[in-house]
């Protein structure tokens, strides 16, 4: 009679606990160890043979499942012992196709059952996980908070992007300003005036009186008038010195400043010299292109440097003076090319 109730109980129990056996999840990751430096699979090393069994028994479960594709398997493969990333890459990568090969023969899976991901570090071994349905529920929560992550990160990337690009445009109008306000004020310091003043510096030296004037028609055009007259005898009039020119011309001026200019000038006049036994009078024509800086010493005042270069034409003739009766000695026509005008000029404004 003890017996039999014993029989009685031992058989209830079973059928209260047999749901709960039911519901248990089978073992979801397994690990297999591998040898350092070596990629080969030992089945009964490193209790990787009782952990093939559990996985096996699981895949048993789930075969339909894992051959449908809904529960895929995760193999993970690490490698730490090959001294360099690449090195572990490529042991950790033979290690997990060792282990899925013993899968694929054990359990007539399929390389589609598998997503393998190959580890640089962290041990020697490799992991099979088995993404249980809940599992399967993490990892889409796990994916869509990964892809929210990464939304957040483009978007503020693009945010700091247009921030840069704001800020790079505001620099550019700021650095453009700044120049706006250069050329203003290299303008307001441009040499500018509407009629001036002029003597040669260089034609008073050699006692020829020389002046002009000058109206800046624009801030860069201008027109420019030069005279100069003298006569000199001296040694009983047996010396002479004498001559007046014209020299108008026109002036373009260069620059943010305007003080450099090009220009072309015009020059006629007449000439007598006797500075040795024979004296030459006649007339002279040319022209040529003018250059030449202006120097700023003052409000009012400026030192005008210039040369010009072309030609000259003179018509003259030969004469001696035999007691003091000027006698011809013959005519003459000469062309000269070069230099036709240099000055150092005194430029004063008068407004």
């Amino acid at each position: 009679m003890l017996k039999m109730k014993r029989i009685i109980l031992t058989a209830a129990l079973a059928i209260l606990l047999l749901p709960l056996a039911a519901q248990k999840k089978p073992d979801t990751v397994y690990t297999f160890r591998f040898v350092a430096q070596d990629d080969m699979f030992y089945v009964p090393w490193g209790g990787n043979d009782k952990e093939l069994a559990r996985l096996e028994e699981c895949v048993e479960q789930l075969r339909a499942n894992i051959l449908a594709g809904k529960v895929p398997l995760h193999v993970d493969g690490y490698s730490t012992s090959a001294g360099s990333v690449d090195g572990n890459l490529a042991v950790a990568k033979v290690r997990s196709n060792r282990v899925k090969s013993e899968l694929i023969i054990r359990q007539g899976l399929t390389e589609e059952c598998f997503i393998t991901r190959n580890h640089s570090g962290m041990g020697d071994y490799v992991t099979v996980r088995i993404a249980m349905p809940d599992d399967k529920a993490k990892d889409e929560e796990a994916r869509l908070a990964a892809e929210r992550t990464e939304q957040q990160r483009r978007a503020a990337e693009q945010a700091e992007k247009q921030r840069m690009e704001q800020q790079r445009k505001e620099q550019e109008r700021i650095a453009i300003e700044q120049e706006q306000a250069r050329l203003a004020a290299e303008q307001a310091r441009a040499d500018s005036y509407t009629l001036s003043l002029r003597a040669n510096l260089l034609r008073w030296a050699t006692l020829t009186p020389d002046l002009g004037l000058e109206w800046r028609i624009t801030q860069s055009v201008g027109i420019a008038v030069n005279g100069s007259w003298t006569s000199w005898s001296w040694n009983g009039a047996d010396r002479r010195y004498a001559l007046w020119e014209v020299a108008p011309e026109v002036r373009w001026y260069l620059g943010e400043t305007r003080r450099g200019y090009i220009g072309a000038m015009y020059k006629a006049g007449q000439f007598n010299y006797k500075l040795s036994a024979t004296g030459r009078q006649g007339d002279l024509m040319g022209g040529g292109i003018t250059g030449g800086y202006q120097l700023r010493l003052s409000d009012a005042l400026s030192l005008d440097f210039n040369v010009a270069v072309g030609c000259l034409h003179a018509d003259y003739e030969k004469y001696e003076v035999i007691d003091g009766v000027r006698v011809r000695a013959g005519k003459e026509t000469k062309n000269w090319w070069g230099p036709v005008n240099a000055g150092v000029t005194l430029v004063w404004k008068l407004f």
